[in-house]
């Protein structure tokens, strides 16, 4: 297995209309526990918070209540070293954590990470991005 996982699958669906929950959920559709962290702005500052572990086969809602952003940012890393990461670099850390601000990591005492970007769109009210494995070579028949 290689030690880079691609995120293959970032897909996104509504939930019904009328009186649903407005939610960004991630589900891990892969065969091992993840480990996420997001970032996103309020207009003014962003904010990035991690970590959530969620089991494989498992949803997890990130932030409850209609989004308030059109972009949110991802970063996940799986417990055999795989990760799903960008281009986008935002503060974390090893353990729990809210940090307000993006830039100066290092010097604020923060590792630097590259997150993937997620265009939930302009209008989306919830959200909900899938991770999976990378797809398998199939075998002939």
């Amino acid at each position: 297995m290689s030690k880079t996982l691609y995120l293959l699958a970032a897909t996104a669906f509504f939930a019904s209309m009328g009186a649903a929950r407005a939610d960004f959920r991630l589900c891990n559709n892969t065969s091992n526990r993840v480990s996420i962290a997001i970032a996103y702005t309020d207009g003014e500052t962003w904010v990035s918070e991690g970590w959530w572990n969620i089991k494989a086969s498992a949803c997890e809602t990130l932030v409850r209540g209609p989004l308030a952003a059109e972009f949110y940012y991802a970063y996940a890393m799986d417990e055999r070293g795989g990760e799903w990461k960008g281009k986008a670099f935002m503060c974390t850390r090893d353990r729990e954590f809210k940090i307000n601000g993006r830039d100066d990591c290092f010097v604020r005492g923060f590792d630097r990470t590259g997150f993937f970007e997620i265009d939930t769109g302009k209008d989306s009210r919830n959200w909900t991005v899938q991770l999976t494995d990378p797809a398998q070579p199939q075998l002939p028949q």
